[in-house]
C-alpha cells in the first residue's frame, strides 16, 4: 500500500515545485522598472451603478394589484395557481 502513495506524493511535490517556480519566474520581470507607463494606455474610469434595494410606492402598489388579481382568479375558477401559469397582468397606476 505504501508503494502506491510514493508516486502520488512525488507527483504532488513536483506539481507544487513547478507552481512555485512559475509564480516566482513570472513575477520577477514585472518588478523591474525599465520605463514609466505611457499615459495613453490608461483606461478611463467607469462608474458602476448600484441597483436600488428599496421598493418604490408604485412597485408596492403593483404587487398588491397582482396579488388581488390572483386571488380573484382563484375565487372565479376554483383552481389554485401553478408555477409558470400566471396570466398576463396589466398594472393600473390610477387604481
Amino acid at each position: 500500500m505504501k508503494r502506491m502513495h510514493r508516486p502520488v506524493n512525488r507527483m504532488i511535490a513536483g506539481v507544487a515545485a513547478a507552481m512555485v517556480l512559475a509564480m516566482t519566474g513570472s513575477a520577477a520581470p514585472a518588478q523591474e522598472a525599465t520605463s514609466p507607463p505611457a499615459t495613453s494606455t490608461l483606461r478611463p474610469t467607469v462608474t458602476i451603478r448600484v441597483p436600488r434595494t428599496e421598493a418604490t410606492p408604485q412597485m408596492i402598489e403593483e404587487a398588491i394589484q397582482r396579488s388581488q388579481a390572483r386571488t380573484e382568479r382563484l375565487r372565479t375558477t376554483g383552481r389554485p395557481e401553478q408555477f409558470g401559469s400566471e396570466e398576463p397582468f396589466t398594472f393600473d397606476p390610477t387604481r
